[in-house]
C-alpha cells in the first residue's frame, strides 16, 4: 500500500483559520476593531476567561502578527494591544463570514 503525500503547499485560508482558532481569539480579534484593548478590561469584557487562556491568547496573536503590543511607559505602566496591518488585512474576511 502506497502512503498518502502530504500536500506540499499548505491552503492560506487553512493557516489563518488555524492561527485564529480557540476559545477566545475570534472575540478578542473582533475587540480589537474598536481599538485598543488593555488586559484588565478585557479580563472584564470576556466572560469566563481566565487570566493565563487570555494572555496565552493574546501572545499567540501578538506572535502571529495579528495584534501589536505597546507598553506605555507612562504611570502606571500598562500595555495596550492593537490591530496590525496583518490584523486589519482580515477585516473583509471576518465581515464575509458575519462575525464583525
Amino acid at each position: 500500500m502506497g502512503k498518502v503525500q502530504k500536500s506540499e503547499s499548505i491552503c492560506p485560508a487553512e493557516e489563518v483559520l488555524k492561527i485564529l482558532s480557540g476559545k477566545w481569539k475570534p472575540q478578542l480579534f473582533k475587540l480589537a476593531l474598536d481599538g485598543p484593548l488593555r488586559f484588565n478590561s478585557l479580563l472584564r469584557q470576556v466572560e469566563g476567561a481566565n487570566k493565563q487562556s487570555l494572555a496565552t491568547s493574546l501572545k499567540e496573536l501578538v506572535d502571529e502578527g495579528f495584534l501589536n503590543k505597546v507598553v506605555i511607559r507612562v504611570k502606571p505602566l500598562h500595555i495596550e494591544y492593537t490591530l496590525s496591518e496583518k490584523g486589519k488585512s482580515l477585516i473583509p474576511v471576518f465581515k464575509q463570514l458575519e462575525c464583525v
